[in-house]
Parts: structure tokens; sequence; C-alpha cells
């Protein structure tokens, strides 16, 4: 049986929502994030990044450009104590973009194909995991997967009634979250 993660979106939860970003002098911390991540880290739990970046497919920027932005985030958060063990991103949506990416896919949340590769990557066990987003696509793309438990956060999009009755738990931020989740037990077989 695999570990459990917290899988994570990225922009509104981590780092302040700016709009389809890419450039990493725009990359700013939500206050306390990098900190709830360190803690969760210390507490045994696997932090995975699973994040819509549409921008590909609008043109806003290229694959490169997001993979320089995804380092530049990793190394930050490695450099704090809070290391990532994954990120995946989907660059496709089904209106926009060149063929390359204008398409209906299996990893767009709130499908749950980003949350399946992670857990066959990583050894990631679904039914012991959470899913921590600032929207409903994100919280669904959880649910399909099977993980655990479901968490809304209030620092990126409005909560909507709709994200709000999809999550079990609605908090303030990451360090709510850090505070809450027990100290990963690790199965002895």
């Amino acid at each position: 049986m695999g570990s459990p993660a917290v899988f994570l979106d990225r922009d509104g939860v981590i780092n302040v929502d700016v709009g389809y970003l890419y450039r990493p002098e725009e990359f700013r911390f939500i206050e306390g994030s990098a900190e709830a991540l360190r803690i969760m880290k210390q507490k045994g739990w696997k932090l995975v990044v699973v994040t819509n970046q549409s921008g590909i497919a609008r043109g806003f920027y290229t694959e490169q450009q997001y993979l320089v932005l995804d380092r530049y985030m990793r190394d930050q958060l490695s450099g704090m104590g809070a290391a990532l063990d994954g990120s995946y991103y989907c660059p496709h949506h089904p209106e926009f973009g060149p063929d390359k990416y204008r398409k209906v896919c299996s990893c767009r949340k709130p499908k749950p194909g980003m949350l399946l590769k992670a857990a066959e990557d990583l050894d990631i066990d679904l039914g012991r995991s959470y899913m921590v987003g600032d929207r409903y696509s994100d919280l669904l793309a959880g649910r399909n997967a099977g993980v655990a438990k479901t968490v809304l956060v209030r620092t990126g999009e409005p909560v909507t009634g709709e994200a709000a009755a999809a999550s079990d738990y609605v908090l303030n931020n990451l360090l709510e979250l850090a505070d809450f989740l027990p100290e990963v037990k690790q199965n002895r077989n």
C-alpha cells in the first residue's frame, strides 16, 4: 500500500493567482503557504501539485516557460524544507489552441488524470489522500480520483456554494490544513 499525499492546486492555493502566471518574477507565495507545506512534509505527507495550465493552449506562454516557473517554485520550496514529491500540469483546453493542445483530455481537472498518474508514479494511496483547491473543479478531480477528503481553501477564487458542497472541509488557508493533518502512520507490512 502506498503513502498518503496532499494534492494541491497551484494558483490561489500555493501562490497568489495573478492570472496566467509564467514569469518567476511575478510568483509570490500566499502568506503561510510555504510554511504549511513544510509542516505537512515534516508530518510525513507526500506533496503533489496538480494544476490546469490552459494558458499554454491559449498561447499566453509556452510549455518551456511554464516549466521554468515550475522549477523556480520547486527550488524555492526545497530551500524552505517543503520539497514537492511531484508536480503535474495539464496544458490542454477543449476549445482553445492548436490541435496539439485543443482537445478533451483525461488530465484537465475536474477529470482525475493528473492525480491517477501521480498515484501510479509516486506509489500514493488515494484512499488516504487529500485534494486541496480553491474551486469546484479541483475538488471534483479529487472525488473522481477517489481521494479520502477534499479541502476548499479561501485563498484564491471566491467560495461558491457548489465548491463548498463538494468539499469535506472549508479552511481559510493551507496553514489551517497543516495544523489539522495528523502525522502519517507508515504501514508496516
